[in-house]
């Protein structure tokens, strides 16, 4: 499996390129913001990208939409699909909370596949298995690669941390359930989150004080 890491945007989000080694069927995950520099990786790897996937609505995961699905549009002779929780699509359409912060957001398109509790996502032979984890947002989602032994979790679990929850649509003890949730996973499973570094549920068993 290709996973590869770019920090981007005005708070450092972690976007996940992702991808099938032999298909090189590509996913993006989370594009925050600096959508040439995501493109650019994109050619670099190979990757046809099936999927642009938002874990949730917030801005700084989602900046680079529009840029990034347009190129790929011109690109690729199959547009991706852009992908987000339908709870989440209204904060999408607003510009991801932005103005809370006083910056200025570029319009998301409006996504074009709704995740659901339970869905699977196929990249070549990978599948990702979408988790409904709200608590930082109505919609967040983890994406479970169980074959891999890897999740993509957005803003639910950080390394020793946890995701914000005096956002509107958050909510601690919702948080909590699905943050508790993820620790159902084998320990050996590693955690790649929205913003810091990549981290394990055993680890986060052990040494999260929010745990």
């Amino acid at each position: 499996m290709i996973i590869k890491t770019l920090t981007v945007g005005p708070i450092l989000t972690n976007c996940y390129i992702i991808g099938d080694e032999e298909s090189k069927e590509g996913a993006i995950i989370d594009p925050g913001g600096d959508g040439k520099k995501i493109l650019d990786e994109v050619q670099q790897l190979g990757l046809t990208i099936k999927y642009v996937i938002d874990t949730h609505g917030h801005f700084d995961h989602t900046l680079a939409n529009g840029e990034v699905m347009a190129a790929l549009k011109t690109i690729q002779d199959t547009p991706p699909a852009l992908a987000i929780h339908p709870a989440d699509a209204t904060l999408l359409s607003v510009g991801g909370g932005a103005a809370w912060f006083g910056i200025l957001a570029d319009p998301s398109p409006p996504a074009d596949l709704e995740l659901k509790e339970g869905d699977i996502l196929t990249l070549g032979k990978i599948k990702l298995e979408v988790w409904h984890t709200p608590g930082h947002s109505l919609g967040s989602v983890s994406l479970v690669c169980r074959e891999e032994g890897v999740v993509f979790d957005g803003d639910v679990l950080f390394n020793t941390g946890v995701g914000r929850t005096d956002l509107p649509g958050g909510d601690y003890h919702t948080l909590m359930n699905s943050t508790h949730r993820l620790l159902t996973l084998p320990d050996e499973t590693k955690v790649y989150s929205g913003h810091g570094p990549e981290t394990t549920i055993g680890y986060e068993k052990q040494g999260n004080p929010w745990l």
